[in-house]
């Protein structure tokens, strides 16, 4: 087959990182894969060099930009509607909300009916949430609803995201393939020396409560949070906890405010930017790692920890409950603080129930979030789509 894969930036972030995963997989496969993304920029990193590792042909779309420009999203619409005439792939499967949304009427339109690509789109996160504005949701919403009808097939990271595509009638249930998002499994494992060395890179005593967040600086990545509940944390653990946060983002420098409001420069640590080589021994400092985001949709970081053998405790939104629940970890429901505060206190207190649930959590990850699991999926759908009369060609 040839494949084509769209997504707006090549960041270093779970959907990215699913879709080289994806990509090099299909190569491997025998496929043509193109792989068309928007400019990369920002403090979140890139995934070119493993992009271009993956054997896909790229195409930077100079038009296609993360944010609403009716200008450019006009160009970028023209340009990827040329690019697959030019290409004529037999599937084109999209990813992330603008290449997603502008990715899938494109492909619909660009060939006649009998010519056109089967459309798949990946739901990777959901592009409204309770945090937005009236006017930003129901926009969001209505964008996705007209999306859907140019989509032959989506695709969801995990059950939630289904749920929230049905009750905004958005899309129904059977439209819809669960594939998780897989984990590069052999990046993640124990090592007792990285814990050490990373400890001393950040100067953290060795034996000092570490709570880490790995995720992009964001505000609804929860560091609010825990910059809140600190004192109550270093009250109960110890004054020589340490927050690590493990990232970067747009929201760093007003975060950095925050932490010197708050007099807490020697006890909160933000890492910046961190190649995703090295995020498994960055992490291996953390006694636990602690997700307080109000938006979420499955979440890698959670994954990648338990393979590590890293404790967990995350806000319950989105798709976090698949991986972070009563039998792998501590789950709190989102703004409840004490909650937040007592999960993170008793996962460090209570080692026996804590070292139990990390080890189911890191059995269950492996088995069922591979990169190996994700791919297979995927040939399936997309073999069983080709099959069906619809598509033959």
């Amino acid at each position: 087959m040839k494949i084509m894969h769209i997504i707006t930036r090549l960041i270093q972030g779970g959907a990215q990182q699913n879709t080289v995963m994806s990509c090099k997989a299909q190569v491997a496969a025998g496929h043509q894969v193109v792989l068309v993304y928007g400019p990369i920029y920002g403090p979140e990193g890139s995934l070119l060099d493993e992009a271009q590792q993956s054997g896909s042909k790229l195409v930077e779309l100079p038009s296609m930009v993360r944010s609403i420009h009716p200008f450019k999203d006009a160009q970028c619409y023209q340009a990827m509607k040329r690019l697959i005439r030019e290409e004529k792939p037999n599937i084109v499967h999209t990813h992330s909300s603008k290449a997603g949304i502008t990715g899938r009427v494109a492909a619909w339109n660009a060939l006649p009916a009998k010519q056109r690509p089967i459309v798949i789109h990946t739901v990777h996160g959901l592009p409204f949430h309770d945090h937005q504005s009236k006017l930003v949701h129901n926009l969001y919403v209505g964008l996705e609803k007209y999306a859907a009808k140019h989509s032959h097939h989506l695709i969801a990271i995990t059950p939630a995201m289904v749920q929230a595509f049905v009750d905004k009638n958005i899309a129904s249930a059977q439209q819809f393939s669960v594939i998780p998002s897989g984990v590069d499994l052999s990046r993640f494992k124990l090592d007792s020396n990285a814990r050490i060395e990373t400890r001393r890179k950040y100067k953290i005593p060795e034996d000092a409560p570490v709570i880490a967040n790995l995720a992009r600086l964001d505000p609804l990545k929860g560091h609010d949070d825990l910059l809140y509940v600190y004192p109550e944390l270093a009250r109960q653990l110890g004054s020589e906890t340490r927050l690590l946060f493990i990232g970067d983002g747009y929201y760093r420098q007003e975060l950095e405010q925050k932490i010197v409001s708050a007099g807490l420069e020697d006890r909160v640590i933000i890492t910046g930017y961190i190649p995703h080589k090295q995020i498994a021994a960055t992490l291996a400092a953390a006694d636990m790692k602690v997700l307080p985001s109000y938006q979420e949709g499955q979440s890698r970081t959670l994954i990648e920890a338990l393979l590590l053998g890293v404790p967990i405790v995350a806000y319950n939104v989105g798709g976090i409950p698949s991986i972070c629940n009563e039998r792998t970890g501590r789950l709190v429901n989102a703004h409840d603080l004490v909650g937040l505060t007592d999960a993170i206190v008793d996962t460090y207190k209570n080692r026996f129930k804590t070292e139990t649930l990390t080890e189911a959590g890191r059995k269950f990850v492996a088995k069922q979030y591979s990169s190996e699991a994700m791919t297979d999926a995927l040939e399936h759908l997309y073999q069983s789509l080709r099959s069906h009369d619809n598509f033959c060609s």
